[in-house]
């Protein structure tokens, strides 16, 4: 009996330390967390403050499951065709921040945590806008380049793939910018780091796919909305939170 309970206490150890996301209450703030400034942008049961980027409600793709915000392939698509099912949080936008958010990939899971997004007309969530991959690491297509796996600065900077878990388990990333100055975490674990509006900026652009794109060439905003990706695969979030630094 002794032997079994430690065995127990023992594996639940493991798992509070191999994903942070495990030991959260979901969707809800600790006392501390809230004197430090965090607020909730996801409340578990229902879309309030979301909806469609470059649109007035959510998509259809959309739904609550146990807690989290799911996207999935939408009707009548097949994996990896998003069904313009973009998303931002309307309510407000964020120039110096720290957010985070608590994602799990289903199998080939493809996705996006963007922010500074600016919406134009006629132009997808991306134009303008620094995306943090999420992703399946293992299956998805889309992981033939170190810059294209999860936690990095899509097609700029990689981040290390052995800080993420895989499909079907937790992954808890923050982003953190202040004064251009910008750190990205993956499950406590810092993976990438770069500043805006630099040389070292400029030259990231001009090394990627993002050069020939007009928003980046014009140059990213100075604050913005927080957005999510549809790419037509299934993704689970939660724990999504914010502080104004």
């Amino acid at each position: 009996m002794r032997k079994s309970i430690f065995y127990s206490f023992a594996v639940m150890a493991a798992l509070l330390i191999a994903n942070p996301a495990f030991s959260k209450k979901a969707n809800k703030l600790t006392s501390q967390e809230k004197k430090e400034g965090w607020v909730l942008l996801f409340n578990g049961k229902d879309f309030d403050g979301w909806r469609q980027y470059n649109g007035t409600a959510m998509p259809a793709n959309w739904e609550i499951e146990d807690g989290a915000m799911k996207v999935f392939t939408g009707e009548g698509k097949e994996p990896g065709q998003g069904a313009n099912g973009d998303i931002i949080f309307q309510k407000e936008k964020y120039k110096d921040f720290e957010f985070s958010i608590d994602w799990k990939a289903g199998k080939m899971a493809n996705s996006g945590i963007f922010y500074y997004v600016r919406e134009l007309p006629g132009k997808p969530i991306y134009y303008a806008a620094p995306e943090i991959q999420v992703l399946d690491n293992k299956d998805a297509t889309d992981n033939k380049i170190d810059s294209h796996l999860a936690g990095s600065l899509y097609d700029m900077i990689a981040a290390d793939p052995e800080t993420v878990n895989p499909a079907g388990e937790w992954n808890t990333c923050v982003i953190k910018v202040k004064d251009g100055k910008v750190t990205v975490s993956m499950n406590g674990t810092e993976v990438v780091s770069y500043s805006h509006w630099t040389d070292e900026w400029d030259q990231l652009v001009e090394n990627s796919k993002f050069k020939s794109f007009e928003g980046f060439q014009e140059g990213i905003a100075k604050d913005g909305f927080i957005g999510l990706q549809d790419h037509g695969y299934t993704v689970w979030f939660q724990n999504v939170k914010i502080r104004e630094l």
